[in-house]
């Protein structure tokens, strides 16, 4: 018996709605991502990019358990000395709520190539409208 290795010009990919309505961020970000590198499926490859295209609507309503919203901060180097900035949750989701969401799944993928090419396929919204219809998704309920 063989093992079967997914090929890239084989792979049919599916797009998935998602609304990130009360949804805890980090739930939410482990279960997309899983989506994105293509685990669901059964022909799961690790160094193939099996995954669907996921849309994810209402991420302003994404909640985060706990005091994370003013104990947990965004970090970025401007790559000059002295140049870290720290950002709290609570501004971060209430100017980018989008660029959270993003930040929390893409991080869960793998690092390098693939896990670029995987990050592609991933679109966030703050609001309830997309720009994808032509795309006919489907809407995708995650666990709470």
């Amino acid at each position: 018996m063989n093992t079967y290795m997914a090929k890239a010009q084989e792979i049919e990919r599916k797009w998935y709605v998602v609304d990130a309505n009360g949804m805890v961020l980090g739930r939410l970000a482990s279960q997309v991502a899983n989506i994105l590198r293509g685990k669901h499926k059964p022909i799961y490859t690790p160094h193939v990019d099996t995954g669907d295209h996921v849309i994810i609507i209402n991420a302003s309503k994404v909640i985060l358990t706990g005091k994370k919203l003013d104990q947990k901060y965004y970090y970025r180097h401007t790559g000059h000395p002295g140049g870290l900035k720290e950002v709290k949750y609570r501004h971060l989701m209430s100017t980018k709520p989008e660029f959270a969401v993003e930040k929390a799944i893409v991080g869960m993928l793998p690092k390098g190539p693939l896990g670029r090419q995987m990050a592609k396929k991933l679109r966030v919204y703050a609001g309830a409208e997309h720009e994808h219809a032509a795309q006919q998704p489907e809407v995708l309920e995650l666990i709470k």
